[in-house]
Parts: C-alpha cells; sequence; structure tokens
C-alpha cells in the first residue's frame, strides 16, 4: 500500500468525511415505503406558521443580495478526476411560495442561503457565500490577498479563489486566518496556499491559542459515532428538493471533496490582540468556549468591518449539535456577544460572518449583536430557574418558549438550533442526563423496553391500532413514540416501519430547523430502504499527521476488547523512527495504556519503524509480515502483537440509529 494511501486509510474513521456515508440505493417497490406527500395536519401546520411569522420588511433579501460581483458559469464544481463535489445550482428550486412540504419559515430561510457568488460588503473586503456551507472573507492588502475561513474542502476554496482572481485581479494569498477549530472553516486551505509557500514565509496562517490541539481533538475519541450521527443532521444522503434536504439552516449542505490542514504559524492568545497584515489592521476577540472550543472574531480596523465568526450567524446555533460534541457554555456564548456589542458594535458599519449573508450599517450591527445576546441569555436564564424548580429536561424544552420580542427577529429563529434541545444542553451543561428520578437511573435498554411497553398495551397489533388513529388525527409525536416501541421489539414489523417513517416524514416536512427535518428525513430513508454499513470514505492526511501519538493511540484503548486477550498481559515497545518517539504500550487483563516517552521495562517485543507503520498496525491490523515487508523491524515475540490484534475491535463502518 503507498505510504500516503495508508495513512489517509488508517484514521478515515476518526475524522469522519465530507462524503455520504454509503447506502442502500434500491428503490423502495411497495407504495407504503415511498415518499408521502404533505397530509392534512400538516399543510394545516404549515398555514399556522405562516400566520404566525413576523413581517418581512424585506432587509434581509436586500442585504443577502448587496454587492453581488459575480458566480462561476459552470455551477459544478469538480475534483482532480473530474467528479463532481459541489453543485452550486442544487437549491435553483427554491423560489416561489413555500410547497406544503417546507416549513415556510425555513423556506424563506433557503431563498437566501441559497444565493452564491462574490460579494463585495466593505470598500477592500469581499466574501464568496454559496460555495460550501461556510463562507470565505477576502481582504485586500497592500500585496495580495488575506483570506478567513477558507472553506471546508480544497477543491470549493480553490474554486472560490479562482472566482476572486477572476474578477478582482489576479493577487498571491499573504494569509489566511482561521476563525475556529471546525473543519468548514480551514479544510480548504490547500486549494488557496501552498504548504512550501507557508515555510517559506510567504503566507502567514492565523488561529487562535489551542486551535490545532481542539481541531485534533473534538472528533477523535467519539470520532466513529459523531460521523454517523453528522449524517442525520446534514441529510448526507438526502437529495435537495421540496420533499428532501433544505440545507443546514445556517448554510446549504456539505461540500464532498479533501479536507486539508496546515498547521497555523501565528497564534491570538487574549482579547484586544491585534496584528497589522499585509498593511492591514487587524484586532481580534477570543470567544472561546462559545461555538468552538478555539475560536475568534475578527475586527478589520479600516474597513470598519466586525467578522463574528460563528458566534453570531443567521440563526440560532447549538448549544449541542445533534452530531453529538460537548456542551457549550450558553452563558459565556451571551458574555462573549455582548462584549463584542461594547467592544465593537459602536466601530463597525458591517457585521459579516462565516455562514449567511452580512447586515449594513452600526443600528443593525448593535442590534443583531444586543438581539442574539438576550436569546441566549434568556434560553440559559430560563432553562436554569426551571431546572431549579425542579423541571426535568423534557419538561422544560416543552415549556419554555422564545418570546415574540425575539422570535419576531429572523436571526434568533430556530433555523439550525432549536430551543427545544438547547434547554435540555443548558440542563445537561449543569446536571447531566440523569434527571433525579430513579425510574431513569436504570431502566432497561431500548430493545428489552421495547418489548414490554408492547406486551403491556396489549401486543403489536393493538398498538398498530393505536399509532394509526394518531396519525389520522396528525398527532405524529405520540405515533412516532408508539411506532418506535414496536420497531425496537419487532425491527422485522413492515407495517410499523413503514408508519414509523411517514410519522418521521410529516415532522421533517413541518420543521423550522433545517437539521431535524434532516434529521427526521433520514430516519425515514433507513427505515424504508434499510441502513447498509459502508466504510467511511478516506481522506485527511493532514489532520492524521497533526492529531499527536499520544491522543492516536488512547483511542487504540477504546477498542480493547479484555475478553478477547489470549495468553495474558502484554508488554510493546513501539520505536517511531520519524517522529523520533518511543512508545510503552501495556496491554492488561482490563485496559489497554500507552505512554508516548516511556518505553516498557521488559518488553515482549519491539517494533521500530515510521509512523504510518504503526498506524497500520493498530487501525488496520495489518499483519506484522506485510510491515516487515516494507522495511518496519520486530525484534522479539511476533505472536504477540497478533494477540493484541485479535483483543481489538474492528474500525466501526457504522450502526443503527432508528431500529435494534
Amino acid at each position: 500500500m503507498h505510504r500516503t494511501a495508508l495513512r489517509a486509510t488508517a484514521l478515515a474513521f476518526l475524522l469522519g468525511s465530507t462524503a455520504a456515508l454509503a447506502q442502500t440505493a434500491t428503490p423502495a417497490a411497495d407504495p407504503a415505503l415511498e415518499p408521502k406527500p404533505a397530509s392534512a395536519a400538516t399543510i394545516a401546520a404549515q398555514q399556522a406558521v405562516a400566520k404566525s411569522l413576523p413581517a418581512d420588511d424585506g432587509r434581509d433579501a436586500e442585504f443577502a443580495k448587496r454587492g453581488f460581483v459575480a458566480t462561476r458559469d459552470d455551477p459544478l464544481i469538480r475534483n482532480k478526476q473530474g467528479r463532481p463535489v459541489w453543485n452550486l445550482a442544487a437549491y435553483d428550486f427554491v423560489e416561489g411560495p413555500a410547497p406544503a412540504t417546507v416549513n415556510p419559515s425555513l423556506w424563506r430561510e433557503m431563498t437566501l442561503l441559497r444565493k452564491h457568488g462574490l460579494y463585495q460588503v466593505s470598500e477592500g473586503v469581499w466574501q464568496v457565500r454559496g460555495f460550501d456551507v461556510s463562507n470565505m472573507t477576502i481582504i485586500a492588502g497592500k500585496t495580495g490577498w488575506i483570506l478567513i475561513d477558507p472553506l471546508t474542502t480544497r477543491e470549493t476554496a480553490g474554486a472560490a479563489l479562482e472566482l476572486v482572481n477572476a474578477k478582482l485581479g489576479t493577487r498571491p494569498v499573504v494569509a489566511v486566518i482561521y476563525s475556529h477549530s471546525h473543519g468548514d472553516h480551514y479544510g480548504g486551505v490547500r486549494g488557496v496556499v501552498s504548504e512550501a509557500d507557508v515555510k517559506a514565509g510567504k503566507v502567514a496562517i492565523i488561529a487562535p491559542e489551542h486551535f490545532m490541539k481542539e481541531t485534533s481533538s473534538e472528533s477523535v475519541m467519539a470520532g466513529a459515532a459523531m460521523g454517523r450521527r453528522a449524517t442525520y443532521q446534514f441529510g448526507t444522503i438526502l437529495k435537495p428538493g421540496p420533499q428532501g434536504q433544505m440545507g443546514s439552516g445556517i448554510g446549504p449542505g456539505l461540500a464532498a471533496g479533501e479536507i486539508t490542514l496546515i498547521p497555523p504559524t501565528d497564534t491570538v492568545f487574549k482579547t484586544g490582540e491585534t496584528r497589522t497584515v499585509d498593511g492591514i489592521d487587524l484586532e481580534f476577540q477570543i470567544v472561546s468556549g462559545s461555538e468552538a472550543p478555539s475560536e475568534l472574531n475578527v475586527y478589520i480596523v479600516p474597513k470598519r468591518v466586525f467578522l463574528s465568526s460563528e458566534m453570531s450567524t443567521c440563526s440560532l446555533h447549538n448549544i449541542l449539535t445533534p452530531r453529538g460534541a460537548k456542551v457549550r457554555d450558553a452563558h459565556a456564548w451571551a458574555g462573549f456577544l455582548d462584549e463584542a456589542l461594547r467592544l465593537y458594535g459602536p466601530r463597525s458599519d458591517v457585521i459579516i460572518s462565516s455562514h449567511c449573508w452580512p447586515r449594513f450599517g452600526t443600528g443593525e450591527v448593535q442590534s443583531m449583536l444586543a438581539g442574539q445576546r438576550d436569546n441566549y441569555r434568556y434560553l440559559h436564564d430560563q432553562t436554569v430557574r426551571r431546572m431549579n424548580q425542579g423541571l426535568t429536561q423534557t419538561e422544560i424544552a416543552e415549556d419554555l418558549v422564545q418570546p415574540a420580542e425575539l422570535a419576531n427577529q429572523w436571526y434568533n429563529r430556530g433555523y439550525y438550533g432549536t430551543y427545544s434541545h438547547n434547554s435540555k444542553a443548558v440542563y445537561q451543561w449543569y446536571l447531566g442526563w440523569y434527571d433525579g428520578n430513579p425510574a431513569n437511573l436504570h431502566p432497561w435498554p431500548p430493545q428489552e423496553r421495547a418489548k414490554r411497553y408492547i406486551a403491556a398495551m396489549g401486543g403489536p397489533k393493538k398498538v398498530l391500532a393505536e399509532a394509526r388513529k394518531a396519525m389520522a388525527k396528525g398527532d405524529y409525536r405520540w405515533a412516532s413514540d408508539l411506532l418506535n416501541q414496536l420497531v425496537f421489539a419487532d425491527p422485522a414489523n413492515k407495517q410499523a416501519r413503514a408508519l414509523l417513517a411517514d410519522s418521521y416524514e410529516q415532522q421533517g416536512y413541518q420543521a423550522e430547523s433545517g437539521i431535524w427535518r434532516n434529521q427526521f428525513l433520514m430516519a425515514a430513508t433507513d427505515l424504508r430502504k434499510g441502513y447498509s454499513p459502508q466504510p467511511i470514505q478516506a481522506q485527511g492526511v493532514d489532520m492524521i499527521s497533526a492529531i499527536p501519538t499520544q491522543l492516536l493511540l488512547d483511542t487504540v484503548a477504546t477498542r480493547y476488547d479484555p475478553a478477547k486477550l489470549v495468553g495474558g498481559p502484554v508488554l510493546i515497545n513501539l520505536v517511531i523512527t520519524d517522529t523520533k518517539e518511543n512508545v510503552g504500550v501495556e496491554v492488561g487483563k482490563s485496559v489497554l495504556i500507552a505512554r508516548v516517552g516511556t518505553p516498557a521495562g521488559t518488553p515482549a517485543v519491539t517494533i521500530t519503524g515510521p509512523r504510518q507503520a504503526m498506524l497500520a498496525l493498530f487501525f488496520l491490523k495489518m499483519p506484522l509480515s506485510q510491515l516487515t515487508a516494507m522495511g518496519v523491524k520486530v525484534e522479539g515475540d511476533a505472536a504477540a502483537v497478533g494477540r493484541v490484534q485479535a483483543a481489538l475491535d474492528a474500525i466501526p463502518d457504522g450502526f443503527n440509529i432508528v431500529e435494534p
């Protein structure tokens, strides 16, 4: 295996992929398994939503199109092999009145998010929007371009810069700023600069403190689970359309392609730090712990433009993402917004972000920062107030309603995060998952619990009948609850699967949040077509290189099954030649512990070779005989390594979500 390919494959499962996991695509022959139109109950719900929405004064539409320069002639962005990775025309269907299968508020949001191309936001400042889920900001320095957030993939970022140079004149990129540690804000960096130019000092890469640590660690331990859940959050196999994917609430879908990374050369540590980059004065606000564990905002001093990265966008954000992540601090988030309002609000004529469209005028800047501050603060304070009164997560989520004065600002609405999900996250931040009721302390697991519920309710036929009654009334939440129990008790029950898919589908149609819609519709798809696990697409060599060896080997420990270890404990020494690391691996009766820098005292075997060989050894479980053919040196009991490999779980390639 080629060394680069080996490195990419070995950790693909840790890093996830911008491409969808493979899914069974066999068309459903049974009409019961086909997508359905909006039901009468959904049509009525959509009409009620339409009547309740705030007046649209046209500001957002005007802001979203202001400064348009141009877009690509060819809507398809392709990779080196000629395969499309992004289609700028994918959401062209979003025009006119909302169809009954889309929440009218979400439809309005997508009419704005679907716009794409190069936009001028101020003299000397532009954004490329719609080429990905995120935005790339371009600042004209004295000699070249300063780029903030080079999108998610090499291909989309390259296409964006190509458009910039074609319309504004070709210039070198002199600096790249990563606003925060999520892949959609750095992944396209090799599409706009070369590592050689960075190492030569021709390009500066600026990032907040702990950027490399956070970007390499956030998804590592739970990478397999997070990657699978992300397919639901972003609807990665759903085709954009009135009955399909409707973006992500803060942007369109995720681009396919290659995620890349070049480590920063300059680190920002605290709020108020400044840099003069190619003649442009920049001031930074550190907001780590709000939307990302390592994050900064950028004030472009001479242009009076404030980039509020992802701390404020055109939607309420997630305090806890449905894909899974560490819970975020809503109280701190509101505090950072208040700080931004005080420090930069009066000095800014434009506010831009790493998603969505800008807002123009000092009054608009201040109103948005204050409005979103109040949104997060209300969410936090009122959740805690109810929590301290004894309400549980579910009770708070049902009781807590966004006040009209906040909901009437379109940018406060739940196109991405929701009050329901976020109030539970605030509760979890303080109290964890347990609600204090011992009935929930040690319940039966889902499948066993479901079997008992179904039996107690009189059996499958009775439950199915009750679910049909709920469906007929438009009570899809109760129908889903009933049918979920039935599917977990008997996954082969075709009627239950089909009806549960229908109930999820209608809830997806009604959802204002783009990612709630995706999750409901993905669930319906899995129930109708079945989920077929497949390996995650290999990519992310840069990220693999960035992840510390200790963290990688700690991840190996999470795949260790002590019951499978034959022949007793094993000590292994790893001598990693290219990184000059010496690692002792202790495989015991209950745990696997690796210690970088501390060799094992009396190892059963010592393995010497490059880091990529060690990845192949533990992640791909490649036989030592194959590695020795590649030049790896083995001293001692080679069979001991095989015993350890046999005790490691295979790399996960997906799992069921809506069935056992």
